[in-house]
């Protein structure tokens, strides 16, 4: 299995034999709006041309459709007969959007890369939760691959240690960014968490001692909180650097399917 992050949440993976993009945001560097009130967005460029990004896409798999995972330069760009996998609150959105393949997941089903099975997140707790909306995150499991549990946009929660503890996953793909959110319309209520910071990550990790963690979601918002360096730091501080993997924008990672001897 290979993994390349492009940036935030948009990886390519090759997975059971099938070339999958996730989370397209394709936006050029702050052509979107603030989240934060620092800096428009994104505040990375792209590491390549999205025609190069888009080259040899098989599947698509959305965890949301929040601006910073699904952008409207992605919804024009993608092609309307690409398959997309999304969570069922999003399905009448792309198919308005005249995506003609689009599969609704509620719990689980065989996709052409095997077996997708949908995790629900927590995108923030409290009211915040409520305002972020549903968000979803994945299990892809194929013979001979290494079983992936992609968290998607949550904080560390219940679901989240239950599919660690149920599916054993040998990489899990946390979204490490520490992003905060306004609590109430004008923002008295101070700012919450809506994704997961460095302490969540490392927590992750810790409750998969046996997998690998590819923090990602990093380096690519305004309202983000932890940074690479940040996390990495803490990564070293814990000890955690083999286990816990912070990838540049376009790097690439490989993974081989583990043995059991290992877990």
């Amino acid at each position: 299995m290979r993994l390349r992050l492009i940036r935030n949440a948009t990886m390519l993976w090759d997975y059971g034999g099938r070339h999958i993009l996730t989370d397209p945001l394709f936006a050029e560097r702050f052509a979107l709006p603030s989240y934060g009130g620092r800096s428009r967005n994104p505040i990375a460029e792209l590491p390549l041309p999205v025609d190069d990004i888009l080259a040899g896409v098989e599947l698509v798999l959305l965890s949301h459709r929040h601006g910073d995972h699904f952008d409207a330069t992605a919804r024009e760009r993608l092609p309307k007969t690409l398959p997309i996998y999304c969570q069922p609150t999003d399905a009448e959105a792309l198919q308005s959007s005249g995506f003609e393949h689009v599969t609704p997941l509620e719990s689980s089903l065989i996709w052409p890369a095997g077996t997708l099975t949908r995790i629900l997140g927590h995108h923030g707790v409290g009211p915040v939760e409520a305002e972020m909306g549903v968000s979803s995150g994945y299990v892809l499991q194929a013979p001979g691959e290494p079983t992936i549990y992609w968290a998607g946009d949550s904080v560390l929660c219940d679901e989240t240690r239950e599919t660690i503890e149920r599916y054993h996953p040998d990489v899990i793909v946390t979204h490490s960014g520490g992003a905060l959110w306004p609590v109430g319309p004008d923002g008295s209520g101070g700012w919450a968490l809506i994704i997961m910071d460095a302490a969540q990550t490392i927590a992750a990790s810790r409750l998969a001692s046996w997998a690998q963690v590819v923090a990602i979601h990093l380096d690519s918002v305004d309202h983000a909180t932890v940074s690479r360096a940040d996390l990495r730091q803490e990564v070293g501080a814990a000890g955690l650097e083999g286990r816990i993997l912070i990838p540049e924008d376009g790097e690439e990672l490989t993974f081989a399917a583990y043995r059991r001897e290992y877990r």
